[in-house]
């Protein structure tokens, strides 16, 4: 395997390690309470080890899912190679992927 093929297989292995976490965090909405202001939810970095949460409101996570190339990950969670931050807020990072990896979250999208 080259080096070019190491390199595409970790940024694939990040985009469905991201699609995993965000797949836990659909099960976390679909048992949330409607009323809730906030609800925690797991940062949806490509880091199988990260455990770190993230707060949302009800809004700002239909707004996150509308989008099946979007997710949400703590600062400093990004990796600019398959993403591009497309807004910040002082409690997470929305982040868009490159079109490969954007076609692995639409592939793995609960939603689609």
């Amino acid at each position: 395997m080259t080096e070019s093929d190491r390199e595409r297989a970790s940024k694939d292995r990040f985009a469905r390690n991201e699609a995993i976490f965000r797949e836990v965090n659909e099960r976390v909405a679909d048992v949330m309470d409607s009323e809730a202001r906030m609800t925690n939810f797991l940062c949806e970095c490509g880091n199988l080890d990260c455990v770190e949460e993230i707060s949302l409101t009800d809004e700002e996570y239909m707004k996150l899912r509308s989008n099946p190339a979007t997710f949400a990950v703590v600062p400093g969670h990004v990796l600019e190679d398959v993403e591009t931050v497309i807004e910040e807020t002082n409690r997470f990072h929305v982040v868009k992927k490159h079109p490969r990896e954007a076609a692995i979250a639409e592939a793995t999208d609960p939603n689609g």
